[in-house]
């Protein structure tokens, strides 16, 4: 196969590294709120941040039931706090796999920039205007579990799997070993969390990454023929895509992103329920100004979560230096006592 192109062609000089845009997905629903709440910490937190905020929106079309976009009253509390709204077109995912709008939101972002890319429910807990590091070299979250693949009975195992999808696409399998881990142990391959993508020139790497998702979807290889792609089909193909362009596991100055500067909580109940006491203070901080209250508390959940104390309920059921090992179980306890929201 011949050589890939770089995001960064050659001669081409990179934005300095602490230059960059985010960019995350609003749509109707809960994920316009998670968005206000986004832009609400990014700006409280995040005061040297000189980039562009990107609310990337849907639009309708013949691959949405509905109208996925936001209501404008919505978009308006967004570009107060200073957020600039992206309209794009699903073209090959959509309602059939809303996981695929974060992929096609890079698309339609502007050419030559260095991005990154949060899932709407993120929150900023740090300053993120002195992130510095080598956007050329992308890179994503690397907290994640071993969700993808599944041991099935038949299955081919974890190598064969990973070496059918590099094969394909010309990619050096090997090189994107981490050889400290054991064969057939899911951390010796590259898999990531796609709750934060860092990256240069969002359109190429989103180009790439559309068409090898939709390539893997439509022309399933055989070693997968047992997995389930459905909701994993971004995180599988993202490290291909990764390490396409030269990038792969997080060098430690963006060790922030899974930790001191972002936090990815997905479900209030479970930020409650597990994270640190300076996520909730920050949490709580961020959504007390009543400029930003009367937005999210149209929201059932963040009414009765952050300011209906039911957050503080669920932070109660559990010890956080010593939680249940796994996430099934922190939400079946929350959901025994009546607690669970999303």
């Amino acid at each position: 196969m011949a050589q890939l192109p770089s995001a960064l062609a050659p001669g081409d000089t990179a934005p300095r590294a602490s230059d960059f845009d985010i960019v995350a997905v609003g749509q109707a629903g809960r994920l316009q709120f998670e968005c206000l709440l986004l832009a609400a910490s990014l700006r409280a937190k995040s005061p040297a941040f000189s980039g562009t905020l990107y609310i990337a929106e849907p639009h309708p079309g013949p691959l949405w039931d509905k109208d996925p976009t936001m209501r404008g009253d919505i978009k308006g509390a967004l570009a107060d706090l200073g957020a600039q709204i992206l309209p794009f077109e699903n073209t090959a995912f959509g309602q059939s796999y809303p996981h695929g709008n974060k992929i096609e939101a890079l698309c339609a972002m502007p050419e030559g920039r260095n991005f990154l890319f949060l899932d709407s429910d993120t929150l900023i807990l740090g300053e993120l205007g002195g992130l510095s590091t080598d956007f050329t070299r992308p890179a994503a979250s690397m907290r994640r579990t071993g969700t993808w693949p599944e041991e099935e009975l038949y299955w081919p195992g974890y190598s064969a799997i990973w070496k059918a999808l590099y094969d394909r696409y010309g990619l050096d399998f090997d090189s994107s070993l981490d050889l400290d881990q054991p064969d057939e142990y899911w951390e010796r391959y590259l898999y990531f969390n796609a709750g934060w993508v860092t990256g240069h020139d969002a359109p190429a790497f989103g180009a790439r990454w559309r068409d090898w998702a939709r390539d893997i979807r439509d022309n399933t290889p055989e070693e997968l023929v047992l997995q389930s792609l459905d909701p994993w089909l971004d995180q599988v193909s993202l490290p291909l895509v990764i390490h396409s362009f030269g990038g792969g596991r997080p060098e430690p100055d963006l060790a922030g992103l899974d930790g001191d500067l972002t936090c990815h909580y997905r479900l209030l109940p479970l930020l409650y329920a597990r994270e640190d006491a300076s996520v909730v203070q920050v949490l709580e901080e961020v959504t007390g100004p009543n400029r930003i209250k009367k937005w999210l508390k149209q929201y059932d959940p963040f009414k009765r979560m952050i300011y209906q104390g039911r957050g503080q309920k669920v932070r109660a059921l559990f010890d956080q230096s010593d939680l249940p090992p796994r996430e099934q179980q922190i939400r079946n306890r929350i959901k025994k006592h009546g607690f669970w929201m999303r």
